[in-house]
């Protein structure tokens, strides 16, 4: 059996995302045919948003043993402060930035690893685990994930954080 697909793309404005745009694009991956004649299976579009890649990338790769934070320093300071805010989420897109073609996506991630943890290890199950993770949920082929170390988690930060937390 032929597959179909249909691709549409439609700009929305919508909040600031990790993609970097100030607009959320949306990419139908698969549609199909109308009308009662056709299997049930082919009847309409499926459209996948960029924010949808975005939040898998960066749950997939928070999955892996090694990887503390991500996003860059700015990013993570303002994460800090919203995390705490009460009724605050987590943003899951921190650090990821996507770009999302008709059949195809690419991934950029922006890394904090533990000390002590081979980076080239981490960075290659990370990459792994988002490109597995990506064509699994969304069926878009991953050409690339490309990982950015920007920091490395010291043991004695957690220290220093914890003594100033305690309460007399």
């Amino acid at each position: 059996m032929a597959t179909q697909t249909a691709v549409a793309t439609k700009d929305t404005p919508a909040p600031r995302t990790g993609t970097g745009t100030g607009t959320e694009r949306t990419t139908a991956v698969a549609g199909g045919a109308t009308g009662a004649d056709q299997p049930a299976a082919t009847r309409g579009r499926t459209s996948i948003a960029d924010l949808v890649v975005v939040k898998v990338a960066g749950i997939a790769a928070r999955e892996i043993p090694g990887v503390y934070d991500m996003g860059g320093g700015l990013s993570r300071t303002i994460g800090a402060v919203r995390d705490r805010v009460p009724g605050g989420r987590p943003n899951v897109g921190r650090g990821v930035k996507v770009e999302v073609g008709e059949r195809q996506a690419a991934v950029d991630l922006d890394l904090v690893v533990e000390y002590g943890v081979p980076i080239t290890d981490v960075s290659r199950d990370v990459r792994e685990n988002v490109i597995s993770a990506v064509e699994r949920i969304t069926g878009l082929e991953v050409v690339e994930v490309n990982i950015t170390v920007n920091d490395v988690r010291l043991p004695e930060e957690e220290e220093e954080s914890s003594a100033e937390a305690r309460v007399e």
